[in-house]
């Protein structure tokens, strides 16, 4: 099949087909606003950093055991470009895929998919609910508490900051301001 650049209906329209759960959704809400945060902050491609995140967990929901593969199997059959189906196979490397980050794409979607679920696990239990009045210093302060959230892997997050070469707490300043701009979207 000929590749084609995925437009955003597209992608969002295949993550819809394939994640009916809305925790899951806002999870990929969460992801691509802050690719495209990321993106615009560095002068990249927001608009392909955001699709990559929107599509990021494509297979999860029904492919559980199979999470890359299969996502990597939908894009090929959909004529999705090498490089973003790549970017997200990436994302898992260490843990479901062997294929290490690259680009700064690839490398920003790996340190930051886990970290969106602590951030969200303390806008959480705050009085606002919300990432709008968040900062980094109480994200930190979670961080060091193993049992709050401890479903998420701190140690894929800590290679993701060193692959990246940034500091723990501006990747989490990074992934702070991205969540703000879909706060409506997460329901945050």
């Amino acid at each position: 099949m000929e590749e084609h650049t995925p437009t955003y209906d597209e992608a969002l329209s295949l993550l819809k087909e394939f994640n009916k759960s809305e925790s899951l959704l806002k999870h990929a809400y969460c992801v691509e606003g802050v690719m495209r945060y990321v993106a615009r902050k560095i002068g990249e491609d927001e608009e392909k950093w955001g699709i990559i995140g929107l599509v990021h967990d494509l297979d999860y929901e029904l492919y559980p055991e199979q999470h890359c593969k299969k996502s990597q199997e939908i894009l090929e059959q959909r004529g999705w470009p090498k490089e973003y189906i790549r970017a997200v196979v990436s994302h898992g490397w260490g843990i479901c895929s062997d294929v290490e980050p690259q680009t700064d794409m690839e490398k920003t979607l790996y340190a930051v998919d886990e970290l969106t679920g602590l951030v969200t696990a303390v806008a959480i239990i705050r009085p606002s609910k919300s990432v709008a009045d968040l900062e980094a210093k109480s994200v930190m302060k979670k961080w060091k508490d193993k049992s709050f959230a401890a479903g998420v892997n701190r140690s894929v997050i800590e290679k993701g900051a060193n692959v990246l070469g940034v500091e723990l707490r501006d990747l989490v300043d990074d992934v702070i301001m991205g969540m703000r701009e879909v706060a409506d979207r997460i329901g945050l």
